[in-house]
């Protein structure tokens, strides 16, 4: 009888997403998710019927290959301007028979952390459900938890000294296979006890939100170059003064901009440069994944020589490389000497990459035109910093990817394209190395 009050309800749901196809898209949406509530609603019903506190999903014979289309494992990395979205909630919706595994959620983070909402307010995915929130492990329900066998750990920057906590949780709760971080860098859980939790535990799985902030950053960067090249600073003098003396200025056409570090924010800044036409070079770890990048005109591997041929050739530097063991201290005085003359040095990645004295020296002594700086190996930077009384260095405090809801987006992100995929025992989106620390 259970049976077939959920195959009347698939298709019932199943009908309604036909008869939506044929009128307006808005409409179609409207429908799916009319669909989802009246399936929710039904499985709730019988659930209780039958007096089960979480339901348990198996699948049958006819779907024991991937629940959706295995083409989409090429997808290895999200991108909110380029990926298609919401194409495992739909399925998930759709085809709840197609569930592989249940989601039970534990989530690290402070409970007043507004930009977690999506997924401590939810509505969740069907086949998922949010244990408990806290900054400790002392925070949570241990024995109660325990029995339920959480298998999803959800770490917001907002959890105080997360890299502390982050070993203790794993270690009091086997059972979680994939541990999802809510932001791009990771390095705020690195500890010398993170290794041995994840040896111990081969088979788990990190993932970050790659691909969410990479577009306000890339605006960032034209920004910085154009503040430069039009001499924004002069501008600003001159109304201040109320002098009218016109100078002239530069073109970013045809400069060359170089990007250390070509990720997800990387290349959306070589987007947005090529549209100015700007030639492109950029150094990253595999340089053959860029082999036939249509808006790189040319890659160069990891090492001190390749960055030194990279800042020769560049009139405005992007460093967007993560804090690892490898890259701090990376962009060093040897680096700043082989610059390009009047370069521009951008750093929206992190402080720690870049050897702040070298860089200091480098900007009294004309070496470098400029600086435009998001990050910095201190933060704040101190008051007394010489950066804050330099012209030629314009500032910012780490916001230039803090839009009123670039948080909430990295939590809708895990809740509503990688929580499905999970559910479906599909490949997750944006896998982190922690070894290499991104």
């Amino acid at each position: 009888m259970a049976s077939a009050f959920f195959v009347s309800i698939q298709q019932t749901a199943r009908s309604i997403a036909t008869r939506a196809s044929l009128v307006s898209s808005n409409t179609a949406l409207r429908s799916v998710a009319g669909a989802r509530v009246a399936w929710r609603d039904a499985c709730c019903h019988q659930s209780l019927a039958s007096n089960d506190v979480l339901r348990t999903y198996t699948t049958s014979s006819a779907i024991q290959k991937k629940a959706w289309d295995p083409s989409l494992e090429q997808y290895k990395y999200w991108n909110r301007e380029e990926s298609k979205k919401g194409e495992a909630s739909y399925v998930l919706d759709m085809s709840p028979e197609s569930i592989q595994k249940e989601a039970r959620i534990l989530c690290l983070a402070a409970e007043d952390d507004a930009a977690n909402a999506p997924l401590t307010q939810g509505p969740l995915p069907f086949g998922s459900k949010l244990l408990s929130t806290g900054i400790t492990p002392e925070s949570f329900d241990t024995s109660s938890i325990k029995e339920q066998n959480p298998n999803v750990l959800f770490v917001s920057p907002s959890c105080p000294h997360a890299r502390n906590q982050l070993p203790k949780v794993l270690n009091l709760f086997p059972t979680i296979e994939w541990i999802h971080v809510r932001s791009a860098g990771i390095d705020f859980l690195e500890s010398p006890d993170l290794p041995t939790a994840l040896n111990a535990r081969p088979n788990l799985v990190m993932t970050n939100a790659k691909g969410q902030f990479s577009s306000s950053l890339a605006e960032y960067v034209m920004m910085a170059c154009s503040y430069f090249a039009k001499d924004i600073p002069r501008l600003l003098r001159q109304k201040r003064e109320k002098v009218w003396h016109d100078f002239d200025i530069m073109e970013l056409r045809g400069k060359t901009m170089g990007i250390v570090g070509y990720g997800d924010i990387g290349r959306a800044a070589a987007k947005l440069a090529s549209v100015y036409g700007m030639k492109v070079i950029a150094l990253r770890r595999n340089p053959a994944k860029s082999e036939f990048d249509p808006i790189c005109d040319e890659v160069f591997g990891t090492g001190k020589e390749a960055l030194q041929t990279l800042m020769s050739k560049s009139d405005y530097v992007v460093c967007s490389a993560p804090s690892t063991v490898e890259t701090r201290g990376m962009v060093n005085a040897a680096a700043f000497e082989a610059s390009k003359e009047n370069q521009v040095f951008i750093n929206l990645g992190r402080g720690p990459v870049v050897d702040e004295e070298a860089l200091l020296e480098s900007l009294k002594n004309g070496r470098l035109r400029g600086a435009a700086l998001d990050v910095f190996a201190t933060e704040p930077l101190p008051p007394d910093h010489e950066f804050w009384d330099m012209e030629n260095v314009l500032i910012s405090p780490h916001n230039m990817d803090k839009t009123a809801t670039f948080m909430h987006e990295a939590s809708e992100f895990f809740v509503n394209e990688n929580l499905p995929r999970f559910i479906l025992g599909d490949t997750l989106l944006n896998p982190v190395d922690a070894s290499l620390g991104y």
